[in-house]
């Protein structure tokens, strides 16, 4: 579907990408990946058509089109939610006026043998047969699908976008990406901004996705679960494999590893073949041998080992001091912005030791709370923190706190204090910071280079309790995995606000689930959570697994009966009640809805006396109102089967 052709790219004296050539195919979802600065993003915007290559070419067939989303994008704040969805359909709007008008314009018409009438109506069958393949009958309920989806609520669709933070803007625009249906997905760490249960439900979509996908992903649970080939970027090549990231892995290695004892065994065979010329050269009886060996060893293909990037992170905290045992008390904290509850009456504690994650959808007070700790915003309740705790706060936004217009040393030099300042450029360059890449400003970082940079601040001051806000954005894999190691390694308390489920693995003991202005507190890892919770989509929460054989008397003991309690019974009755009632009176409306377009149908046949006008216009506003219909029919119904499932008695 497109070729990428011998593509270089060049700055100055130094090639980021030399002479790389792929295919991508119909239904190809590959995972980019590489190093921060590797040219994951340089490469999809030259596909995109956004930048040019140095040399080489992207060849792209006529008919292709591409959704691409940036890491950053400036929005517009002009609109509401739902106008904003909306310009993902501005053709199919473009051909429903068009239709509108040809219809308004046949009515008026009645030299129906015509050969200009009959190609008009023709025309008009095309246009209606096109607008219906482009999803006109159902676009209303793809956009809620999609907006659903990606965390928004449905109260929020007529909000204006101006009252939403950048991270949500920017599920707008990959909202409107994923309504446009395009060949061919360019995916820039598009889960940078989602939540663990908006990045299910893009998982689920993008996995049943007619079409071609490029994602550049830090995030491996995701790559895992969505791609099924991974191409990586580094040094300038690129090495392509038909596997996911975990896949990849493992055939790296172990191709490298098989190169490198190929190598060995064929650096061997030279030597040994070069000291025997070099014995036999001038031995007459030998000479035919000696010749053969040398016409060996010139048509010789010599193994190269590829180069490897080894340039890493070296991260370590240092020791913590010795904190009381409780290190963070709240009881009864809340919190509103203006008319906007987000944290209602919740309580929490965290002890020394403990390492806690924070999760929930975006919006539901998971920063807040972070911030209401490390004391950075005012809130109602009490909070106590703990004897002797020192924190250390890294802020989701923490790489654009950095002053831009300060070098890398010294943003690093104005905190330094006492034995750390003859270190600084020692301490920098083990966060690959080194020679001129410390004079470089603030200003010209890339996202990852900042947030290194903020991390070293973070690591200057000893501190027994760390409150981590989204720490792994921006960060490749094998920066995330050093900052993981460091982690574990921290002799403190930790706090992670994170929606990556592979960095919290085995990182955390505890999981607070943020959810209607309320904290719920899970004891394991995050997968046990995931797996206690059933998250298969975004609105359904499955009610938990069989208890263990010979535990049947206890569960009855506590009311239980079977798979599910007497009140969990209950409430599923209750709510496929609910939704066979709402099913019901939504039958009944499309009912009386397609009783009146039959009658206008009719009455628009038949246009004498009429006013046609008026006609046209309730016509359409009775498609319009089926199609609204339609979509609460089919999402209503979706309900209700997710409901039915769960009666297994």
């Amino acid at each position: 579907m497109v070729s990428i052709d011998k593509l270089s790219v060049r700055f100055g004296g130094f090639e980021l990408l030399r002479e790389i050539s792929f295919l991508i195919n119909q239904n190809d979802r590959i995972g980019l990946t590489g190093k921060n600065g590797a040219g994951k993003s340089t490469l999809l915007k030259i596909i995109a058509g956004i930048d040019k290559p140095s040399d080489g070419s992207v060849s792209l067939p006529r008919d292709i089109t591409i959704g691409y989303l940036p890491q950053q994008m400036n929005t517009l704040n002009i609109r509401t939610v739902w106008e904003e969805a909306l310009l993902a359909y501005e053709n199919v709007l473009d051909l429903n006026r068009e239709i509108n008008r040809l219809h308004e314009e046949i009515t008026h018409r009645k030299d129906y043998i015509n050969p200009d009438y009959l190609k008009l109506a023709d025309h008009l069958t095309d246009l209606n047969e096109h607008y219906r393949i482009l999803g006109g009958d159902n676009y209303e309920a793809e956009i809620e699908q999609a907006l659903t989806g990606l965390g928004f609520e449905r109260t929020d669709f007529n909000r204006p976008t101006s009252e939403f933070s950048g991270g949500w803007r920017m599920r707008i625009e990959l909202a409107k990406i994923l309504l446009k249906k395009p060949s061919l997905f360019l995916l820039d760490e598009p889960t940078n901004h989602l939540d663990i249960e908006s990045i299910q439900w893009f998982e689920e979509y993008l996995k049943n996705y007619r079409g071609a996908t490029i994602l550049v992903s830090h995030d491996k649970a995701f790559l895992d679960n969505v791609t099924t080939r991974t191409i990586e970027l580094t040094l300038g090549r690129i090495y392509d494999l038909k596997a996911n990231y975990t896949g990849f892995v493992a055939w790296k290695r172990d191709h490298l590893e098989q190169q490198v004892a190929a190598f060995r065994n064929q650096q061997k065979m030279i030597d040994d073949t070069e000291k025997f010329i070099e014995r036999f050269r001038y031995k007459p009886t030998k000479a035919v041998q000696v010749q053969s060996r040398i016409k060996q060893l010139e048509k010789l293909d010599r193994i190269e080992v590829d180069e490897e990037d080894f340039s890493g992170l070296r991260i370590k905290f240092p020791p913590s001091p010795r904190s009381g045992n409780v290190v963070v008390e709240g009881r009864n904290i809340s919190k509103s912005y203006g008319s906007l509850s987000v944290l209602d009456a919740v309580d929490l504690t965290i002890t020394r030791g403990e390492r806690v994650a924070f999760v929930g959808r975006n919006g539901e007070g998971k920063t807040t709370f972070a911030r209401i700790i490390t004391d950075e915003i005012d809130y109602t309740g009490n909070l106590k923190i703990g004897h002797n705790v020192k924190i250390g706060y890294f802020a989701q936004d923490q790489a654009e706190r950095l002053d831009p217009e300060k070098t890398v040393f010294e943003t690093i030099d104005e905190i330094a204090t006492g034995d750390i300042r003859p270190k600084i450029r020692s301490i920098l360059g083990s966060f690959l910071f080194s020679g001129e890449e410390a004079d470089k400003k603030v200003k010209v970082l890339s996202g990852g280079e900042k947030s290194r940079l903020a991390m070293i601040r973070l690591l200057l001051d000893p501190v027994n309790f760390l409150v981590l806000d989204e720490p792994t954005n921006h960060l490749d894999m094998n920066s995330k995995e050093i900052l993981k190691q460091a982690l574990s390694d921290y002799d403190g308390t930790i706090l992670l606000v994170s929606h990556d489920r592979e960095f919290l693995e085995g990182l955390v003991g505890c999981v607070y689930e943020f959810r209607n202005r309320k904290i719920k507190q899970h004891l394991g890892g995050i997968y046990e959570f995931l797996e206690k919770k059933k998250i298969n989509s975004l609105k359904e929460l499955e009610f938990r697994r069989k208890p263990p054989a010979g535990d049947e008397k206890g569960r009855q003991a506590e009311g239980v009966v079977g798979d599910l309690s007497f009140e969990e019974k209950k409430n599923i009755n209750r709510n496929i009640a609910k939704f066979e009632k709402s099913v019901e009176l939504i039958e009944t409306r499309i009912h009386e809805i397609e009783a009146e377009i039959t009658r206008l149908d009719q009455l628009l046949s038949a246009p004498e006396d009429q006013d046609i006008k008026n006609l046209v216009e309730k016509y359409g506003n009775a498609k319009s109102n089926l199609e609204t219909a339609m979509g609460e029919w089919e999402n209503l119904h979706l309900e209700l089967e997710n409901w039915q499932k769960q009666k297994k008695w």
